[in-house]
């Protein structure tokens, strides 16, 4: 369906609207865009931010702060969501991403500390918080350190 295709629906007594066809029509002189100004004319249509030459809102409010376009972020994973992975298992990245316990990789992942582990696992990732680090190892596990971060 196209706009050209559109029609009142059978037995309708809608008329189409026309414009400037003279007084009988009832919309002929101004047609129908009241007298004068910017807006009876063509192309004379104001954008809704306009505030009739008042300095805009945008401007008129400070500016704060900024984005650092350097920034690496992380995908954050506790040690209490690996409890489920199998004793001796290599956990990379790959598998977080495959079992839906991070979304999406980002940077690389980042092990924090909270919970405990009390199986031996080798872990793969970009950054450990020192107390994870603590625990995979007092558990009997080993830290890998993901060298091709994203």
């Amino acid at each position: 369906m196209k706009l050209s295709e559109l029609k009142p629906s059978r037995g309708s007594r809608k008329r189409r609207k026309i414009v400037g066809r003279g007084p009988g029509s009832g919309h002929g002189k101004t047609s129908c865009r009241g007298h004068k100004g910017q807006k009876s004319r063509s192309g004379g249509n104001l954008p809704i931010w306009f505030e009739g030459g008042q300095m805009p809102l945008q401007r008129r409010l400070p500016k704060r702060g900024f984005r650092n376009i350097f920034k690496k972020e992380y995908s954050i994973i506790n040690l209490n969501h690996l409890k489920s992975f199998d004793e001796g298992l290599t956990i990379t990245p790959e598998l977080l991403l495959e079992k839906k316990i991070i979304k999406k990789i980002k940077n690389g992942i980042k092990i924090l500390g909270n919970g405990d582990i009390n199986k031996p696992v080798m872990i793969k990732a970009a950054k450990f918080s020192k107390s994870a680090k603590e625990k995979i190892e007092a558990a009997g596990g080993k830290i890998l350190m993901d060298k091709n971060e994203r």
